[in-house]
């Protein structure tokens, strides 16, 4: 975290780009650390970055680090992945086997689409890619469903920055947004919740529907 911490001092896209494609692999680097300080200097006076470019070349950066885990996945298969995870340096990416099975039967409960709505969870995003990889998914579909939900994470964050641009001073800019994002997340986490229950309901009429016909 001290390297993380050292990066993060020398924020401009490529190291935007940098830091979420590691974020996309497995290694820890919390994205609203990096875009919403990154959206915030990009809205105070003088600012040498533009908001708009920050969630595109992070929503870049998670591309490429989803696509590593991607094709890690798919052509190293099961075996490989999961004693990775059980390895010393899968713990010190904080990943065990239970991570990964849970990630996995999300993605089969929840079928292609998950790769966009897990994008936006807490603890799933960064290794969705990964059953995405073992089921060989289309690559054209995974890679469109993950830039959809990474530019959708990014861009919540980069409006947090640009909210706490107007009301926070620099020193209190880090304290403010472990604060937000935990409203944030729960308030996504609810949102997926509901659309799981909404679909999930969906299907159980329509299905009784065609029975009673």
């Amino acid at each position: 975290m001290d390297f993380i911490q050292q990066l993060l001092e020398q924020l401009d896209y490529g190291m935007i780009t940098l830091l979420m494609t590691l974020e996309s692999t497995v290694v820890p680097v919390p994205s609203e650390l990096v875009v919403t300080p990154a959206a915030y200097y990009a809205c105070r006076p003088n600012a040498d970055m533009n908001i708009y470019l920050i969630i595109f070349f992070a929503t870049l950066g998670a591309d490429m680090g989803a696509s590593i885990n991607y094709v890690a996945a798919k052509y190293l298969g099961r075996p490989v992945v999961y004693k990775f995870a059980n390895s010393k340096l899968g713990k010190m990416c904080l990943l065990n086997e239970e991570k990964v099975k849970h990630t996995e039967k999300y993605f089969d409960d929840h079928g292609v689409t998950s790769t966009l709505i897990g994008r936006l969870i807490p603890g799933i995003r960064h290794l969705i890619s990964i059953p995405a990889g073992l089921a060989q998914m289309h690559y054209g579909k995974f890679l469109l469903y993950t830039t959809i939900g990474a530019g959708a994470w990014h861009t919540i964050l980069a409006l947090l920055g640009y909210y706490l641009s107007k009301i926070v001073e620099p020193a209190q800019l880090n304290g403010k947004i472990e604060e937000y994002s935990t409203y944030i997340k729960c308030v996504i986490i609810g949102l997926v919740a509901a659309l799981v229950v909404y679909f999930v309901v969906k299907y159980i009429f329509g299905k009784n529907r065609k029975t009673e016909k």
